[in-house]
């Protein structure tokens, strides 16, 4: 049998769109073009009739289709991700490094740093492994069917049609499904009948109010989001019912579109970027001091092998080993305090963009707003409030027939209304002028018990009721509508549209007792009595979130595909500043460098498509912003990849979900206060193990050039330097626990690379100036210059305490142990540390480590060498931080 095509395109088995797949992309229905034609003229295009497809029919185009799958993120095989992790540059280059070291010998060194590497790899990937399992199983909660039409005979379709409950993944072409509140949408689809059907958009559109479905499509040159005769995959069915054929499912779907570039490869984060610099700068540190080790020694002592192994374990002494551990440790602990407060952390480096962050871009719905429509506004002909207004509402939602929407809901639970009224009593149903497209409004006529009087109650569309209409309310009497009344009409109508309301009209009429029908001829003569005005309201709490994250130094702007009326009446009410406002329209008028000066300057973005969110996310990160993105939607897909950090929530649409770096059980902006409050802790130790190891080492280097240049003899033994610094870096575990400043956490943190160097070559040369102080007192206080065991021996000891000491100065800009303290892990493992290595020249392994015991005078000296540093290293750090910023 030939392939099944579909408006000219073949289609072929099993195609999905699935990330990390090679997928090959398949050209999109032309959804708007088919919105053109009639029902019946579709339906043959389709090969489809209205009761539907037969079971034999859906199965064969299934075959030929595949499943209606979209965005199916299967996550790397277990081994897969582990061997993600391992690959990182810092990684490698220590791999790197320890299989030098064991070439040449150095096994001890090499097993220790191949350790490491091995155990902080594991632990990153047992956290992302827990987090994406987690993450997985929000996704298994859901089971999903939609109700389709399956005639039993071709033959006679309309007669032996029934509907059937089949997974979304069953749904093809051609299928005509059943619609009603609570469905979702389970693929594009042309609505053939409806009846009130209000469907909500606003995880593909951003629009917070639900938006009304029905068979005639209108204009279908505009977009395909606003053809009314089209829904979505991804809206859901909020009221009302309807029967729908299907035109486009899996890849071909609009929802696929937004799902290509979602699965899209990410750009390298802000941490990336950071982690990779620092690596760049150590490289140029070593490609400096280590040839010259190396040639120092071997021209000085013509021993070049020797002077290699030295070499190697200088290069090893100069690599932050730790950092990767330091990394993980801290990240890991920086996720279980999250996991407390609802949050599950998908990868790991998403805490550190967490704290750097100083932009947060964020939809609108549901996230500054509580994701509900609520009657805001009931007002007369004038502006002013009015409860007889709330009372004939009241009264046209109670008494209609269809589906309850959103809006006859929001109408019902105001909480002005009396519970009688809201029961309707007094008041009896006669009858019902039912909505539709060609008047945009609906009527109700009741009797009223009292006086057997009927009265119908018109709400719609604005200009519609008010077409109907000839008189006006004012003050409690009918007028008829003169000039001057059409103006002010229009000005309290544009002043709620501005204020972002969605208005509806509210317009009576009374009528003697008489026929139990009416029709839409009726509706005439109409006395417009005022208006009722509805909005998704702003959360109570995000206005005071909005504050905290400005004092932290987070800007906040708002990009939502809802309307600019709309978003700008939610921002003002939250704080935010809507004084420059961008559109879709303008973002695709500006190239990428003036977007990027503009975005730094709006605060709100509305009526974006999902790419054009994510174009914009792009250039506030060329401006050297760290961009974190919250959104749950279908249309939030795209800049959830591209922000540095992409925040969605447990309840978002499963693109969202799978784009995201966290995932928040609870969708609040407070939540990300405290998240970005823990990044900040969690860069801030990472910070101070890259400066302490950083100035540390290159002291030390600094320190081995010149003692290799005037000494006889290696001053360090190469497994002398490896064991000095594996001791020094598992002090540094504790960094964890340990504090960070207020004044560090007061604003976003990024890496300063910059200032790491300056801060080396502040701090280093204050190391090696005492151990060259060191180098005296041995040398000529105690004879080492003949007993070189002596010489390396008491070096190695001053070296290490005043590496793991020296600890409790860089930790903080202030005064340590007065104005921060350390916390009781960090200060008991500096002093087992310190302890050990007072006790190794005198222990069992002595011997193996080219050790001898001290003479005890030397004790006295190394306490003043040691209070010298401190204080000196104390001076010189304040310094620098007023000098060059260094905070």
């Amino acid at each position: 049998m030939a392939p099944l095509r579909l408006f000219g395109f073949p289609l072929h088995r099993g195609l999905t769109l699935r990330r990390r797949t090679s997928a090959v992309p398949v050209p999109p229905v032309p959804l708007a073009e088919l919105a053109a034609l009639s029902p019946t003229a579709l339906l043959a295009r389709l090969s489809a009739t209205a009761a539907g497809l037969t079971n034999h029919e859906a199965a064969e185009r299934y075959g030929e289709f595949g499943p209606n799958a979209i965005g199916d993120e299967r996550p790397p095989g277990a081994w897969r991700q582990l061997a993600l992790i391992v690959a990182n540059p810092l990684s490698l280059m220590l791999l790197a490094l320890a299989v030098v070291s064991f070439a040449t010998g150095q096994r001890k060194g090499a097993v220790a740093i191949a350790a490491m590497v091995a155990l902080s790899s594991l632990l990153s990937f047992v956290q992302e492994y827990r987090a994406g399992r987690a993450a997985e199983s929000l996704k298994a909660l859901v089971h999903t069917k939609a109700t389709v039409l399956r005639p039993l005979h071709r033959d006679d379709p309309e007669a032996a049609a029934h509907p059937v409950h089949v997974p979304l993944a069953h749904i093809v072409p051609g299928d005509v499904v059943l619609l009603a509140a609570g469905n979702v949408i389970p693929a594009d689809v042309r609505v053939l009948v409806a009846k009130d059907l209000f469907v909500d958009e606003s995880a593909l559109t951003g629009e917070s109010l639900p938006v009304e479905k029905s068979a005639a499509c209108g204009d279908a040159g505009q977009p395909i989001a606003d053809i009314r005769c089209l829904a979505l995959t991804g809206s859901h069915v909020t009221s009302g019912t309807g029967t729908a054929v299907v035109l486009a499912t899996g890849a071909r779907t609009a929802f696929a579109g937004i799902a290509r570039e979602t699965v899209a490869p990410r750009a390298a984060t802000s941490f990336d970027v950071g982690v990779h610099r620092y690596l760049k700068l150590i490289l140029v540190f070593m490609a400096v001091m280590v040839p010259a080790v190396l040639l120092i020694n071997g021209f000085a002592r013509g021993d070049w092998h020797e002077a290699f192994l030295f070499a190697v374990a200088v290069a090893a002494g100069m690599t932050p080993e730790m950092l990767p551990m330091v990394v993980t440790v801290n990240l890991a602990k920086g996720a279980r305090a999250m996991a407390g407060k609802r949050v599950i952390v998908k990868r790991l480096v998403a805490i550190q963009n967490f704290g750097a962050m100083n932009v947060l871009c964020t939809d609108k719905t549901g996230t500054l707003t509580q994701d509900r429509v609520l009657l805001e506004r009931h007002v007369d002909i004038t502006g002013s409030e009015s409860r007889r207004v709330l009372e004939f509402a009241c009264l046209n939602s109670r008494f209609q027939s269809g589906l309850p929407n959103l809006l006859d809901a929001a109408v019902l639970a105001h909480g002005d209304l009396h519970p009688d009224l809201r029961a309707g009593a007094g008041y009896a149903r006669i009858d019902e002028i039912p909505f539709d497209f060609e008047r945009r409004r609906m009527s109700v006529v009741v009797e009223q018990q009292a006086t057997g009087a009927h009265l119908l109650i018109c709400k719609g569309a604005v200009e519609e009721v008010a077409a109907a209409c000839d008189r006006v309310e004012r003050d409690g009497s009918a007028k008829s509508i003169e000039p001057a009344h059409a103006d002010e009409l229009s000005t309290v109508t544009r002043e709620l549209n501005d204020d972002g309301f969605r208005v509806i009209a509210i317009a009576y009429k009374q009528l003697p007792p008489g026929p139990a029908t009416y029709t839409a001829a009726d509706e005439r003569a109409l006395v417009l009595l005022g208006y009722i005005a509805f909005l998704d309201p702003p959360k109570e709490s995000a206005g005071e979130a909005i504050a905290a994250l400005t004092a932290s130094g987070i800007a906040v702007k708002v990009l939502t595909g809802d309307n600019a009326a709309v978003a700008r009446h939610v921002c003002r009410q939250v704080g935010l500043r809507t004084d420059v406002v961008l559109g879709g329209a303008d973002v695709d008028a500006l190239d990428d460098a003036a977007l990027a000066a503009r975005a730094e300057t709006a605060t709100l973005f509305a009526k974006l498509a999902p790419q054009q969110k994510a174009r914009v996310i792009r250039a506030l990160r060329a401006h050297g912003n760290v961009v974190g993105y919250l959104g749950d939607g279908i249309n939030d897909g795209p800049a959830l990849t591209a922000a540095d950090i992409g925040i969605s929530v447990d309840t978002g649409a499963d693109v969202a979900r799978d784009a995201a770096d966290l995932i928040l059980l609870e969708k609040s902006l407070n939540v990300l206060a405290a998240g970005v409050r823990e990044g900040r802790r969690v860069f801030g130790n990472v910070t101070k193990y890259v400066r302490m190891a950083g100035s540390s080492n290159f002291g030390n280097m600094l320190s081995m050039v010149g003692a290799s240049a005037l000494l006889p003899f290696l001053p360090m033994a190469p497994v002398q330097i490896l064991v000095n610094n594996l001791l020094y870096d598992v002090s540094q575990t504790a960094l964890a626990t340990d504090e960070v400043d207020a004044d560090f956490l007061a604003r976003p943190r990024q890496w300063d690379i910059g200032g790491i160097g300056r801060y080396m070559l502040c701090i280093g040369p204050v190391s090696s100036l005492f151990d060259y102080a060191t180098f005296g007192v041995l040398v000529w206080g105690f004879g080492a210059l003949d007993d070189p065991a002596l010489f390396q021996t008491g070096w190695f000891v001053e070296s290490l305490l005043s590496q793991t000491l020296i600890v409790h100065v860089i930790r903080t800009g202030r005064i340590p142990f007065v104005e921060s303290r350390p916390s009781l892990a960090l200060l008991a493992m500096t002093a087992a540390v310190a302890v050990l290595g007072l006790a190794l020249p005198f222990s069992p392994v002595a011997g193996a480590l080219g050790l001898v015991p001290l003479p005890l005078p030397y004790f006295g000296a190394l306490a003043a060498i040691i209070v010298g540093y401190v204080v000196l290293t104390q001076t010189v750090k304040t310094w620098a931080i007023r000098k060059f910023r260094l905070d």
